[in-house]
């Protein structure tokens, strides 16, 4: 693995920042996914290649050119140098976090997946270089992409994102999600802890989906570092949506939310149609109802042009 150097040209106050993520997904994503975190001033991105043979690699290796990037093949020569591949792909993607953060002579590794895209104002660095110097977690809270049947496609489509409803906001939440409420008490389909950055160098530090460990025991996360989001494209695009059901029910985030595993194992496709219109497509109440708490961001990522971009070497 490539071993980083802080870059020269950071901004003053900034950290220099790097990702770890572990995919299993389209090269046209995983473009998307590199050319935006570059755009934010990351200093170096470690891909790891679930499929060891995935074609999407090489692709990712010809866009990103001369800068900081590590591509890993997850083969048997790597997991025998981790000591055996975990059957969990939750336990392989800690392991691999864990490789990059050994690795890593940044300030700071962040570890999201492939369809998360970090949203920052001031940018990451500037965020990150401002923390205590004993502070060794930052927290980016998460937003779920919803889908737009209006929009045209841009790879990751999507410009809403709906943060979770938590105690404060409970009221909102059958307005929110209507007769499903129940299965969504958060109003989030996927995680609602958010991803976290980890301080580099922290001796005994691992890695994990969502936070960190030391010397055996869980660190505990601090609040969600204000600017700091993670926009996670769950389930907007809704034919990808139902492909990935079967293996989210029985291996995946819904086999945590009991409730939600046993109606949607159960229910027909005309059911899963209605929760998936009501669950995830806003109607302007509801957007003027999220908007109103602070609980909707709204942005325009221009993914598509962004990688076209870069395929003509203007890239930042």
């Amino acid at each position: 693995m490539t071993r980083s150097a802080a870059p020269a040209s950071l901004s003053r106050g900034a950290a220099a920042f790097g990702l770890v993520a572990t995919v299993k997904a389209p090269a046209e994503q995983l473009l998307a996914f590199l050319t935006w975190h570059f755009d934010q001033g990351a200093a170096h991105i470690s891909l790891y290649f679930d499929e060891p043979e995935d074609p999407a690699r090489e692709i990712c290796r010809r866009l990103a050119g001369p800068r900081e990037l590590s591509l890993i093949a997850c083969d048997g020569a790597h997991w025998a140098r981790l000591k055996g591949r975990p059957d969990r792909h939750q336990n392989r993607q800690s392991k691999n976090a864990a490789h990059a953060y050994r690795a890593s002579r940044l300030d700071w590794l962040g570890h999201i997946d492939g369809d998360e895209l970090l949203l920052a104002s001031p940018a990451p660095g500037q965020i990150l270089g401002q923390l205590p110097q004993d502070q060794i977690l930052c927290r980016a809270e998460p937003f779920e992409a919803l889908h737009d049947p209006g929009l045209a496609d841009d790879i990751f489509t999507a410009r809403q994102f709906r943060g979770a409803l938590k105690a404060r906001h409970a009221a909102l939440r059958s307005l929110v999600m209507g007769p499903y409420a129940a299965y969504l008490p958060e109003a989030m389909l996927s995680h609602s802890v958010g991803k976290a950055f980890f301080r580099c160098g922290i001796p005994g530090l691992s890695p994990r989906l969502h936070g960190a460990f030391m010397a055996g025991e869980r660190l505990p996360g601090p609040p969600f570092q204000p600017g700091l989001q993670l926009l996670h494209f769950h389930a907007q695009d809704r034919a990808a949506w139902l492909r990935a059901l079967p293996f989210r029910l029985t291996r995946g985030a819904y086999q945590y939310h009991p409730q939600l595993q046993l109606f949607l194992s159960s229910a027909s496709p005309e059911e899963i149609a209605a929760f998936y219109d009501e669950t995830q497509i806003l109607t302007p109440q509801k957007a003027r109802a999220l908007r109103e708490a602070g609980r909707l961001v709204e942005t325009d990522l221009r993914l598509t042009a962004r990688i076209a971009t870069w395929k003509r070497g203007e890239g930042q």
